[in-house]
């Protein structure tokens, strides 16, 4: 087992069947494994904070998902709910019709009322959807992030049928500097392509492929 690289891995698991025997699952797999965090969907906040208060595991969760068309004041409600819950990781989506639409200044705003929702209490981070996204449009989302005071810019919800590529990791480490937190995220499936996102720029890892990863197998699973 690759320890070091748990640490950057949020254990994930936002299937809308899951179960909370899968929860309890991933909840001890992440304690056994020191995994970064948990990342499930909001439902399941409480019940993982009430497993992992008690260790160094954090809390995630997301924000507008998986589509980012929800209006910004759910987010905000959304983000003070999962905080109160006990997340201390928040991974919201961005309005993608919006930012295509070329109204930047609403994507900011929309971000930004989230990163002052979560201010003090929990980190941040903006999921782009770079499967839906051109080149120059990554560009102005990942800045639009780092503008907006978030801690992380994040590639994919898994869910929008592409996820982490390492093209997407270089271009938008290279567009946000070297001190905001990058995150790959969406079919990153094995130790090879976790080292390879991670050399890019990548400072966390989403996948519910965790085990295989730092295992050093080839993962079946998918976000």
């Amino acid at each position: 087992m690759i320890k070091d690289l748990a640490k950057y891995i949020d254990h994930t698991l936002l299937k809308p069947e899951t179960t909370e025997e899968n929860i309890l699952k991933i909840v001890e797999e992440a304690k056994e494994y020191e995994f970064a965090s948990v990342c499930v969907n909001p439902h399941w906040v409480s019940f993982c904070y009430d497993h992992l208060k008690d260790t160094n595991v954090k809390v995630c969760t997301v924000i507008g998902f998986p589509l980012g068309a929800t209006s910004t004041a759910t987010k905000v409600f959304e983000t003070k709910q999962a905080i109160s819950d006990g997340a201390t990781e928040v991974d919201m989506v961005i309005n993608i019709g919006e930012l295509k639409s070329n109204h930047d200044e609403f994507v900011k705003q929309d971000i930004q009322a989230v990163v002052e929702a979560a201010s003090g209490k929990a980190l941040t981070k903006v999921i782009i959807e770079t499967s839906l996204l051109t080149e120059n449009e990554k560009v102005r989302a990942s800045k639009l992030a780092k503008e907006s005071g978030a801690d992380f810019v994040k590639t994919s919800t898994g869910f929008s049928g592409g996820g982490a590529t390492v093209e997407d990791i270089t271009l938008m480490r290279k567009t946000v500097g070297p001190e905001m937190g990058v995150k790959a995220s969406g079919g990153v499936r094995d130790l090879e392509t976790a080292e390879a996102m991670i050399n890019a720029g990548a400072t966390r890892i989403g996948a519910s492929a965790g085990i295989d990863i730092v295992n050093g197998n080839v993962g079946t699973s998918d976000y």
